[in-house]
């Protein structure tokens, strides 16, 4: 029964340089380590090997133009007459098919490049984005709690796809257009003089600098024009969603306008969009015509003065149009490029953030020989303004079991999140066995501890995989055995996939009590020490609380237990119940003892008694009514 294979083993992370904000250098110099990896001979050589095809490439493309010219002057012979016939036909051929083989081999050439470059870049699309994966696990849990998650992964995701986009349209459309550029300024000051490589210089300065101008113009426009596309969209889903209630209402026209008012606004930066394209695009072949043009008619008077050839108008023409192709592509890029390095600045942003708990410099592993666990004049607040906990004291000894009660806000599930280290106390020591929790390893901290929380969610995966989840190297009869003592493995072995049956997106193929024998499994499967129960079956109905209640009873058995409760019926048994309100412990003791004080948790007890046992009459009261109405006749 094996769930999902080992995990892959992780690429050595490499040294991280911050991106200083709209810098494409800075983002390279961030990006280097990733893309020229120390610990990859093999991909070091790729990119050698890569820039090598570049330059061969570009060679031959380069070369191409000649061979125009080479066909143009061997139809256009200087004296026919002393040619001989068969010469003046076979020649022209040749040429062409050498043409035709310089346009296959610079394909081919480029084809092969982008290929053994694919390897380089993914590599470093990988890399960083385990990097930024991992790092977002070890930030704080407030960082996690101020952000959303779909942001984050958008985050995740964007970056990547800047990192493929800087790579592909600088290594592999902007580089090469650069040494192409390079390289036929050198053909200009061979083959014809400086005047063709000054108009050349210029016709592209002044194309870049007018693609520059129209491209931030048009970030602008772009950016209005999927601002209200997105708005359209989202009134869309939500009217859509909300269809019973459009009807109930009967706003199906008030809906139409408020929809059809965002798809004014998108029409209209729509239309805007594509003139600006069309003024960009209108611009572009100006500039380049223009050069073009002279270029051309600087070759004429040659041509007539019989200096040059027929073939070097053309070799000109094919040389610069042959350039026009990348050249077009310079705003898509720039644009492009802008943008990525924006989404990687972003990651970058994630990297650069600190962890807010963190490991103290050679930090040892928790040693639990017993289990005790100690809060000692704990004061926490999340903000200055809103303390949580006001010096809170209380002792959890070995293998007992202490409750945590109170109203809501009472500070109760913060004892946990601080007990895990999710956060700090600003004041006081949390203990286990006598070991500061913030003086050790937060891995070996969270080892040593279970936790079964309210709300159980579950892996998009099998039910397999949940509970080992728990302990990875656990062996399969260790898994069944873990779900038998929570009273799931009779109901999964009635499935027909078993445990290899998916349990959906959070869980939601199962019922409440399902996920939380799941958890409970998963908890046993662990094995801890230390158990949390975080108000585990405050959310279930009274008889699937009761299974659930008699698998934690058997799960606590030997260890040290801290329930944090809110339905005070599950915490009788406690040897101690502490009472929280307002960030203190009012009142501490066993059930009785705290009914016999009459205080908070009595008026507690009471207030939960007279709620549940007016339910009670309410079901049975529903009950009687069902009955009665199957005994009418009919």
């Amino acid at each position: 029964m094996n769930y999902m294979s080992s995990p892959p083993s992780a690429p050595q992370k490499a040294p991280r340089v911050s991106a200083d904000k709209g810098r494409l250098a800075a983002t390279y110099k961030s990006l280097w380590p990733y893309l020229w990896p120390q610990d990859r001979a093999d991909l070091r050589n790729r990119i050698v090997f890569a820039t090598g095809l570049l330059l061969v490439a570009k060679l031959v493309t380069i070369a191409v133009p000649f061979t125009f010219k080479w066909v143009t002057d061997a139809l256009v012979p200087a004296d026919r007459h002393n040619v001989p016939f068969e010469a003046l036909a076979a020649l022209p051929l040749v040429l062409v098919l050498i043409y035709g083989v310089a346009r296959a081999v610079m394909a081919l050439l480029t084809q092969w490049r982008d290929a053994m470059f694919a390897a380089v870049a993914m590599n470093a699309v990988r890399r960083l984005a385990y990097e930024v994966f991992e790092h977002m696990h070890r930030l704080s849990l407030r960082f996690h709690l101020e952000k959303k998650t779909g942001g984050l992964t958008r985050v995740l995701e964007r970056g990547r796809d800047g990192i493929e986009t800087i790579v592909r349209m600088t290594m592999l459309t902007g580089a090469p257009t650069v040494v192409e550029f390079v390289m036929i300024l050198g053909v200009l000051l061979w083959q014809f003089d400086w005047r063709y490589a000054a108009v050349t210089v210029i016709m592209i300065v002044a194309y870049m600098a007018y693609t520059t101008l129209a491209t931030n113009w048009r970030i602008g426009i772009r950016r209005k024009m999927n601002e209200s596309d997105t708005d359209a969209n989202t009134k869309a889903v939500d009217s859509l969603l909300n269809y019973e209630t459009v009807k109930y209402f009967g706003a199906e026209s008030r809906e139409a306008e408020r929809y059809d008012r965002s798809m004014e606004r998108f029409e209209s930066a729509s239309v805007r969009a594509y003139v600006s394209l069309a003024i960009l695009n209108a611009g572009q072949a100006l500039i380049f015509t223009a050069g073009l043009t002279i270029c051309m008619m600087m070759v004429i008077p040659g041509i007539q003065a019989g200096t040059q050839t027929v073939g070097d108008l053309i070799m000109i023409n094919a040389m610069l149009i042959q350039l026009y192709q990348p050249l077009n592509f310079m705003g898509m890029v720039y644009r492009e490029i802008k943008q990525a390095v924006t989404d990687i600045e972003q990651l970058f942003g994630i990297l650069d953030r600190e962890p807010e708990i963190a490991d103290k410099p050679g930090a040892p592993a928790l040693t639990v020989s017993a289990g005790a666990v100690r809060f000692d004049n704990v004061q926490f607040h999340y903000v200055p303004e809103r303390p949580i906990l006001r010096g809170v004291s209380f002792e959890v000894p070995a293998g007992k079991t202490v409750a945590i009660v109170g109203p809501s806000g009472a500070g109760k599930s913060t004892i946990s999140r601080l007990l895990f280290r999710f956060y700090e106390p600003q004041q006081g020591r949390i203990l286990i066995d006598g070991q500061d929790i913030a003086g050790v390893t937060q891995v070996s901290l969270r080892a040593a501890i279970g936790m079964v929380p309210q709300d159980t969610v579950l892996f998009n995966d099998t039910i397999g995989y949940n509970i080992r989840y728990g302990r990875w190297e656990a062996s399969d009869a260790e898994v069944e055995h873990a779900a038998s003592l929570a009273q799931i493995d009779g109901f999964v072995r009635s499935l027909p996939e078993g445990y290899a049956t998916s349990v959906g997106e959070r869980g939601l193929k199962l019922s409440g009590g399902e996920k939380q024998r799941v958890a409970i499994a998963r908890t046993i499967l662990k094995g801890p020490p230390i158990l949390i129960l975080d108000e585990a079956t405050s959310a279930l109905d009274s008889f699937t609380e009761k299974d659930i209640q008699d698998a934690l009873v058997r799960v606590s058995e030997g260890r040290t237990t801290l329930v944090i409760a809110h339905r005070l019926s599950t915490v009788i048994n406690a040897d101690e119940i502490l009472v929280l309100d307002h960030g203190t412990i009012v009142e501490r003791g066993t059930h009785g003892e705290l009914l016999a004080k009459n205080g908070v948790y009595a008026a507690l007890w009471n207030r939960q008694r007279e709620a549940d046992e007016a339910m009670q009459t309410l079901q049975r009261a529903r009950a009687e009514e069902g009955a009665e109405a199957e005994a009418e006749p009919a």
